[in-house]
């Protein structure tokens, strides 16, 4: 029977455990290498931030320059003068 058993799985029997909820092998290193990936993860988004950060400085520092060159005023500013006014 089992001879049968084997031939009509295919050699899928090593599985069989594991599809009926048996304990999964587990790699020791798998841990290690979870933390090391979400360490890394963690790592690029704070880079991504600030690049994010000092490109934003950056493009606030040239609308300023505009700003003053034009003498325009920042939207906040206008808000603020107008309300003074009523």
């Amino acid at each position: 029977m089992d001879f049968v058993m084997k031939q009509a799985l295919g050699g899928a029997t090593k599985d069989m455990g594991k599809m009926l909820g048996g304990e999964e092998e587990k790699d020791p290193d798998a841990q290690k290498k979870e933390e090391e990936r979400q360490e890394a993860l963690r790592q690029q988004e704070e880079e991504r931030k600030a690049k994010h950060a000092r490109m934003e400085a950056e493009r606030e520092k040239v609308r300023q320059q505009i700003r003053d060159k034009y003498g325009l005023k920042k939207k906040e500013e206008k808000e603020a003068e107008e309300k003074a006014a009523l």
